[in-house]
């Protein structure tokens, strides 16, 4: 399916979709979508063939979920939703085609929900997760009851989707496919451009346009948030400002309109000093570690300020920010090993992660088990990626998971590898699921971290690595 075809919503709202059914309802993005329809009391079916832990609550909340891929899932089915992972001949595709049923795209189904909402859209290579989380949270805890989508859990509330009573929604805007185009933001978060998903975008360049189009499309009234710091986003704060478009920065640069001073990340996570228009804010806590979860958290901060949120309020639902599962994520800690999983997967995000982890570490060494995502990126970004894993004291490579691609001679986990500036007794390529368990245990040992990095699949191994460090 050619997502240069999809359109806006228009006035169609999630109450004129009928009875929706989506395919592949385990993953995160379709997950999140099914929660919002069904808190929202539309009736929602779905086909998986793998039992992800979203299903279970998905079931909890009336949803239908079917454990294959067949045309008959499709009767008393209004609407069917995909994604850009799904091919144009899936046998549900074909069938809602013949049947001439509504076909809508992920997003313009979630375009559709944001109908009549004032909807905050949080775009970016790096941070859109955890950003759109900590701007949900501030909202909730501001009385608002906003309406989300998010491409992760809230640890807290185990919830990724949400129809709320408010006036806001906030949503993961995805430029991977240049879905992110059809929303029509009242605000547009963006937290930093740099090059991935070339193979859509052809190059920088043209990833940048994007993002300016995607920016373009805000209300009048409305706003665009974006960081200071970042080199890649400076065209586009000038070119906007040059449309006469409204445009706050925030970071630590001297001219952001809230600067953040002091900068302090630990185990227990990072504060900063916060100024707005040379202002004071005071110190500003959030209870996760890294500089860059800072600047997320930098933006939201901006971003209620902005549409007057109280500082009180603010403050306090950052302080008490649970966290995204998958991001930073601890899993458990076994015969003094301690498990994490985290999403990085571009070489910007798995450097970051990897340093923090690296001081969580301490004296412990870090393992790494890392499941490369997309074998166009894998291929492109191939020398960033070893760099980065090369922060890693042991690295365990898997296979590419990549989704109807192929992997061309010379490409995928094995160059991975052997790129890593690593000794040859320091990493290695599993490339059996089965097989990575035992590999972790021989490689750790008390006081050190294991993390699970990398493509969503990845984040089911945390539990098995768990159960095999308790067995050894």
């Amino acid at each position: 399916m050619n997502t240069a075809d999809l359109k806006p919503a228009g006035g169609t709202t999630a109450e004129d979709l009928g009875a929706v059914h989506l395919i592949g309802i385990g993953g995160v993005g379709m997950g999140g979508l099914a929660r919002l329809l069904l808190t929202r009391g539309i009736p929602v079916s779905g086909s998986e063939l793998r039992e992800w832990p979203t299903l279970a609550a998905l079931r909890a909340l009336g949803g239908t979920v079917h454990m294959t891929h067949e045309a008959s899932n499709l009767d008393g089915v209004d609407t069917v939703v995909y994604s850009t992972a799904i091919p144009f001949e899936h046998v549900e595709l074909a069938e809602a085609r013949r049947r001439g049923l509504r076909i809508l795209h992920r997003s313009e189904a979630l375009a559709a929900a944001m109908t009549g909402r004032r909807t905050i859209a949080v775009a970016g290579t790096h941070g859109k997760t955890t950003t759109t989380s900590i701007m949900t949270v501030v909202l909730q805890h501001a009385g608002e009851d906003p309406s989300f989508v998010i491409g992760g859990e809230i640890s807290a509330a185990g919830s990724n989707g949400h129809h709320g009573s408010g006036s806001y929604f906030v949503a993961e805007a995805d430029e991977h496919d240049k879905s992110f185009l059809i929303y029509r933001p009242h605000v547009a978060i963006i937290t930093n451009i740099e090059g991935d998903h070339l193979n859509n975008w052809g190059d920088l360049d043209g990833l940048k346009a994007g993002f300016l189009e995607f920016a373009e499309l805000t209300d009048p009234d409305g706003f665009v948030v974006t960081c200071a710091d970042d080199e890649g986003v400076q065209e586009l704060i000038a070119g906007l400002r040059a449309k006469g478009r409204t445009v706050y920065t925030y970071g630590e640069s001297e001219g952001a309109d809230l600067r953040i001073t002091d900068v302090v990340t630990s185990v227990q996570g990072v504060r900063y000093q916060g100024w707005l228009d040379g202002k004071p804010l005071g110190e500003i806590v959030l209870a996760l570690p890294g500089r860059l979860m800072g600047l997320n958290s930098a933006a939201a901060v901006l971003t209620a300020l902005r549409l007057g949120l109280p500082l009180d309020k603010i403050t306090e639902a950052l302080a008490s920010f649970p966290g995204v599962r998958r991001r930073f994520e601890r899993k458990g800690t076994v015969a003094g090993v301690r498990v994490y999983d985290e999403y990085a997967y571009h070489p910007t995000s798995v450097k970051a992660a990897l340093r923090t982890l690296r001081e969580v570490a301490g004296d412990g060494r870090l393992v790494v088990v890392f499941q490369p995502y997309r074998v166009y990126r894998t291929r492109d970004l191939q020398a960033e990626l070893a760099e980065g894993l090369a922060i890693a004291d042991e690295v365990i490579v898997m296979e590419v998971f990549g989704p109807g691609e192929t992997r061309g001679p010379g490409e995928g986990g094995v160059a991975l590898t052997a790129a890593i500036e690593l000794g040859d007794e320091h990493k290695i390529f599993v490339p059996s699921w089965e097989d990575v368990p035992a590999e972790v245990v021989r490689r750790s040992r008390p006081g050190d971290v294991v993390v699970t990095m990398g493509a969503p699949p990845i984040s089911l191994m945390g539990d098995e690595l768990l159960v095999a460090l308790s067995e050894s």
